[in-house]
């Protein structure tokens, strides 16, 4: 069995091939009532997602809608992921870009 690739390591097609198949186990282990496996795969469905989008497109200093309806300033950029803070906490976080809703509201 040959290692399992990096997400940065796929192309396009083989990220959006691997998303559907961790949706489809984050599907069956929320039947299960495995809360914990499925919060795994949501989390891994995100950063795979995050590796479709162009880092480039996010700016530091700007403002971003996120999923759950708080908002997201970027303060620097690393890969795929954007640091900043959340609804003004004082607390840095770092979030794949994936996370940010776009003008139309989706992710």
């Amino acid at each position: 069995m040959e290692p399992e690739k990096r997400f940065s390591q796929m192309t396009e097609f083989e990220l959006r091939t691997e998303i559907a198949r961790l949706n489809e186990k984050a599907k069956k282990a929320e039947q299960m009532g495995m809360s914990s496996e499925f919060a795994v795969y949501e989390r891994r469905v995100l950063l795979a997602k995050a590796y479709l989008l162009n880092p480039e497109d996010f700016k530091p200093g700007t403002e971003y809608k996120i999923e759950g309806g708080s908002s997201f300033k970027i303060s620097y950029m690393n890969g795929y992921f954007a640091w900043g803070y959340r609804d003004n906490s004082p607390t840095l976080e770092g979030v794949p870009i994936s996370l940010f809703l776009n003008e139309e509201g989706e992710a």
